[in-house]
């Protein structure tokens, strides 16, 4: 029987007997991997929390030369395009190939746009000359200040931009699904891959939702 389940399924690995066995293997897989990826954004959001408690009104005021509302419009973006993602899963499960494209491709341009205002952002600041190094210089600050502002710049920049790595790989995975989506690889019986990158997507949003309150809101007040 198993080898029959085989020749009617062409996604079905040699290694598992049923489709159910094999997206099981792949979520738990996707799981212990996003349990990785935790631990280790975890280990950087407590060094912020560690480094802002020592240095909280430098923080602040560094915090407040960030624009709120760009970082607003990228929460946006980035909740928009979980719910695009969570539609191409859907598309997926009722085996519905333009359904399947259309959002994939609209979580791609999301995906693009909020690389994009990122981009805009970091330009910015390399502009006003806050990105750490021989160049680095806040205006407002004393000379015995500056170090403690470049730290905080120096944390926004190793946050921010591990987690525009993060939305680099899953553009790409959007990508390969949409190539493979139009050639009409999945369907409801086979929609394993679509699933799991629903997973890795939904997980940096949620990072994004962490970092915008810690870089952009806390303590905001202290630096006015």
């Amino acid at each position: 029987m198993a080898s029959e389940g085989r020749a009617e399924t062409l996604a079905l690995r040699e290694q598992f007997d049923t489709e159910e066995q094999q997206k099981d293997a792949s979520t738990l897989g996707m799981w212990i991997f996003l349990i990785t990826e935790i631990m280790f954004f975890g280990g950087l959001f407590l060094v912020y929390i560690v480094y802002r408690s020592a240095n909280a009104g430098v923080f602040a005021v560094a915090s407040s030369s960030l624009k709120v509302y760009v970082g607003a419009a990228n929460t946006v973006v980035l909740l928009c395009s979980s719910l695009t993602m969570v539609l191409a899963v859907r598309g997926a499960q009722l085996g519905e190939r333009k359904t399947i494209v259309l959002f994939l491709i609209l979580t791609l341009i999301l995906g693009g746009v909020f690389l994009g205002v990122k981009a805009y952002e970091w330009n910015e600041k390399f502009q006003e000359h806050h990105v750490p190094g021989a160049a680095f210089h806040f205006e407002g600050l004393p000379p015995e200040l500056q170090g403690r502002a470049q730290l905080f710049f120096s944390l926004y920049f190793a946050m921010t931009g591990l987690h525009a790595m993060h939305m680099v790989i899953g553009v790409g995975i959007l990508s390969v699904l949409i190539w493979q989506a139009r050639k009409g690889t999945y369907s409801a019986a086979y929609m394993t891959p679509v699933d799991v990158s629903g997973l890795y997507w939904h997980f940096v949003d949620i990072i994004w939702i962490f970092l915008f309150p810690l870089l952009y809101l806390i303590d905001r007040h202290l630096g006015k």
